[in-house]
């Protein structure tokens, strides 16, 4: 047993060395300064070549003031909503500490100071790695902050390097940002607002933040900001920091701050690249939003400069040919999206956003949601149908030569044989644009001349679910899928243009597919910032289903809906997509090289709800055939200069044709001989029309990639004819399948 001595020993020991250790680590610590913390530096971005796109940080948008100039309003608000005791404690919150250590221990997350003096050196951290050591040095900062530093000091420190959002840092930025006023004029209603901003600009921004968080929508962020910008009143309220006649006086009315406005750089497509690139960067590392924005970084993007100029120059002539919004106020609010995609690899060369942040435009249409996207979804249906065959086949894919009722205003079957019901039990069914007696067509001429009903009962007897499970296998994300109804094969599904050009990248690279990405590589101070490989190739969709899907789509152009587009003049596929009253036309087409997708729509700038194109451009109504396709082939063209036409895979024969319950038996081939007599040919049951026959000379390579006859052209808007249920969620094409708002596709 050792002696009292040596045990007394080791104790004084080892509480000596600690003592000196807490000494050493307190002495070898300096004080921050708000003026060190304030050099942020600019986030630099590069082009795909190397050549710099644009250098944007904060360091322009900072600017130190004293605390008399800040309103004793603000210095309350945050005292009350974050640290009561402020005036009174240490500085210093040791349990708060414990647990961050705790956390990181444990491998979680470490919390954020709980005082504002601990706050305050947080935000003079440039790096935000989380480490035991670096909790240990703030720790000894704010102790030390606590008794050299006076309490007005801190204040004034945390209330000038903390981060307000939209680039925003210290209280006179965040003025200036949100409110277009020095610090000093704030009033207290506005002092509430910033400070319900420390808790997290990109839950409490009223404009949102959905780039970044699909739930920081505008609408949740202003109810959040709200709730929180009154709570923050009630403390100061309680706290006797305000009157009774200012506190009603500030709750009175929301203080609802201005809108975006363009920072230097930041017009053109540059804002919308600069979006995207930053997106990426904060979802594929451990770089924190404030981290990000405290700059330093620099950021090598996939963006080709010639590709970006050349697709904006694409929207803005056809643009400029076709809609003049002073001349027709259906033309006005009409808007693009557009976005570029390499097949096989998955390299964003370009995009277009809108028309700049310059003009007002915020949102980045190229990788925005809440568009339906229409017919150009009937290449999953059919992808599906081949890769996984109908209820009949037992899971043996069918050729896009089996035939389907292509008539209009059809009822829909369930796979038990039953009817498929509206919401009040009627029956549902869904209509074409025009009420043209196609018959039983091949799904190969139903996709040609881009007709619903032949897709909406595929979807049905292959399982939507399996429609869904191509999508999402080719690129298409989960939060983007509509409802799994009758409609969801005529694409009631909202995904980005960013999104459609990969998935269709997919087909282009015989079923290969990989994520779309738009940044190669992140440095920091010379030191690359892991996280930025590139995305895996997979092999999504079996690479005939793809081919075949591939080869219907070539005759997409070259007969159906989107011959506008054989004016590149090379070997292309596509599908052209219109949804129900005109609200968004869309053209996805692709070579080997490049796949592009052009969304055109029109949007209410009060409510961002879509508004009908029946009448835009001085017609009828847009279809994705007409100004989509017409951008996409101005593009192409010029994206494509110099480049080889590589064609693309031979299609392998899908032998298995399987016909539409209730289809007709084929028509008989008559041999005709001198001791017989023709048989004839069996006539149509009353609630069936049978096809023609397929004329005995046929010009291509297989007989089963040949076209049926006949017809004109399918279209994009509903039959004149209104079902009683076509508002209902689950109703005709007329009303939408995901919630009455948009009504699947026609063309």
């Amino acid at each position: 047993m050792p002696s009292w001595r040596l045990v007394s020993g080791l104790c004084l020991f080892f509480f000596g060395s600690l003592v000196a250790a807490v000494g050493i680590g307190y002495a070898m610590v300096g004080i921050p300064s708000e003026n060190t913390a304030a050099k942020s530096q600019n986030n630099v971005y590069y082009w795909s070549n190397g050549d710099q796109m644009v250098a944007t940080g904060t360091g322009a948008n900072r600017q130190n003031i004293t605390i008399d100039q800040i309103p004793k309003a603000m210095q309350w608000s945050v005292i009350s909503a974050e640290n009561k005791s402020f005036y009174t404690d240490s500085g210093v919150d040791p349990m708060g500490i414990a647990r961050a250590l705790a956390n990181m221990a444990r491998g979680g997350q470490t919390q954020g100071g709980s005082t504002i003096t601990q706050q305050f050196v947080k935000n003079t951290y440039l790096s935000q790695e989380q480490t035991v050591t670096r909790k240990f040095k703030e720790m000894f900062i704010s102790i030390k902050v606590g008794t050299q530093l006076s309490k007005q000091q801190v204040l004034q420190g945390y209330l000038n390097t903390s981060y307000y959002g939209r680039g925003a840092y210290g209280i006179q930025a965040a003025a200036q940002t949100y409110y277009g006023v020095d610090a000093v004029k704030l009033t207290p209603s506005q002092c509430a607002f910033l400070a319900a901003l420390l808790k997290g600009p990109t839950y409490y921004d009223p404009i949102g933040a959905t780039s970044i968080d699909p739930a920081a929508t505008a609408d949740a962020n202003r109810v959040r900001s709200k709730a929180r910008w009154s709570w923050i009143l009630e403390q100061m309220h309680n706290d006797k920091r305000i009157t009774d006649a200012e506190y009603q006086t500030a709750i009175k009315k929301y203080p609802m701050p201005q809108g975006l406005k363009a920072t230097k750089g930041m017009t053109g497509q540059i804002s919308y690249l600069v979006d995207t690139a930053k997106k990426y960067v904060l979802n594929h590392s451990d770089i924190s939003q404030t981290e990000f924005d405290q700059g330093g970084f620099q950021i090598y993007t996939t963006f080709q400069k010639d590709k970006v100029n050349e697709l904006s120059a694409a929207v803005k002539k056809v643009q400029k040919e076709r809609i003049d919004p002073k001349k027709r106020n259906l033309d006005k609010y009409v808007q693009f999206g557009a976005a570029s995609v390499v097949p096989n690899d998955g390299a964003i060369v370009a995009l277009y956003g809108g028309d700049g942040y310059e003009n007002g435009h915020f949102t980045n249409n190229a990788d925005t949601s809440g568009v339906p996207v229409g017919s150009t979804w009937k290449p999953f249906v059919l992808a599906a149908a081949m890769e996984y065959g109908t209820y009949k086949t037992d899971g043996v894919g069918i050729s896009p030569l089996s035939k389907y009722n292509g008539n209009d205003h059809l009822k829909v079957r369930n796979q038990d044989g039953s009817y498929v019901l509206n919401k009040d039990n009627s029956l549902f069914y869904q209509n074409n644009e025009s009420d043209h007696a196609w018959g039983y067509i091949t799904l190969r001429k139903a996709m040609e001349q881009s007709i619903n009903t032949p897709f909406v009962q595929l979807g049905m007897d292959v399982g939507n679910s399996k429609v869904r499970d191509v999508a999402k296998a080719s690129g298409i994300l989960d939060d983007s899928f509509a409802t799994l109804n009758a409609s969801f094969a005529i694409g009631t599904s909202t995904p980005s243009a960013i999104r459609m050009a990969d998935a269709y990248a997919t087909f282009a690279a015989s079923g290969k597919q990989a994520d779309p990405y738009s940044v190669t590589a992140v440095k920091r101070d010379g030191q690359p910032v892991s996280g930025f490989t590139k995305p895996a190739v997979k092999q999504a969709i079996p690479d005939n289903v793809a081919n075949n899907v591939t080869d219907t789509l070539e005759n997409v152009i070259q007969n159906g809906t989107a011959e506008g587009a054989k004016a590149l003049g090379r070997t292309a596929a596509g599908k052209t997509g219109t949804t129900d009253s005109n609200k968004s036309a869309w053209f996805v087409g692709y070579t080997r090289q490049l796949s592009t997708s052009i969304a055109m729509f029109r949007e209410d700038p009060k409510n961002a709800k879509l508004l009908s194109m029946n009448g835009t451009a001085g017609v009828a109504s847009i279809h994705g055939g007409d100004i989509p396709t017409s951008i996409w082939t101005e593009y192409m063209e010029s994206a494509l200069k110099g480049k080889s036409d590589l064609g693309f895979p031979d299609a392998t024969k899908i032998d298995n044709v399987e016909d539409e319950a209730g289809a007709p038996s084929p028509t008989p081939t008559i041999v005709v001989t001198p001791s017989e007599t023709p048989s004839e040919t069996p006539s149509a049951t009353p609630s069936e029309t049978p096809s023609a026959t397929p004329s005995a000379t046929q010009s291509c390579q297989f007989s089963w990639q040949c076209s049926d006859t006949g017809g004109t052209d399918g279209g994009t808007t509903s039959s004149p004819t209104t079902s009683a249920t076509a508002t209902e969620s689950s109703g005709t094409s007329r009303g939408n399948g995901n919630g009455g708002i948009f009504g699947g596709s026609n063309g």
